[in-house]
């Protein structure tokens, strides 16, 4: 019976990685969070519809997506509150906007499908390793 690994030992394993996997997160939207009220930006969780707001984040997805036939360079902005979609329509890519990368994004808010939306943002990318 050698290689046979006890169930028990096996759910240990796997609840162990589940922590870890969750733990970062957690401790990045509090720092998240910090950030936005240190930068003077507002959580994304208080920006309302036609709201023009300053947010910062981190970006989680980045993704070439066309709409109505024309190229959009989509991504998803975490701030440890909730999520914003920030769209640049027309592009195809913008350097260092990758997922992971923290910035600050401004604009008005728009609402698409009960989740709030910039549109062609003004950003500023932070730098990378600073926390």
């Amino acid at each position: 019976m050698t290689g046979a690994i006890p169930q028990a030992k096996r759910a240990g394993r796997f609840r162990r990685f589940l922590e870890r996997l969750s733990a970062p997160e957690e401790d990045a939207a509090l720092a998240s969070e910090e950030d936005a009220s240190g930068a003077g930006c507002t959580p994304i969780r208080d920006c309302g519809d036609r709201q023009v707001v300053r947010v910062t984040g981190t970006l989680r997805t980045v993704t070439l997506q066309p709409r109505a036939g024309v190229p959009s360079l989509e991504a998803e902005l975490f701030d440890g509150s909730a999520a914003l979609d920030v769209v640049w329509l027309g592009r195809r890519a913008i350097a260092g906007v990758e997922p992971g990368r923290k910035m600050i994004v401004w604009g008005r808010i728009a609402m698409n499908r009960g989740r709030p939306v910039l549109f062609n943002p003004k950003y500023e990318l932070r730098p990378l390793g600073q926390e």
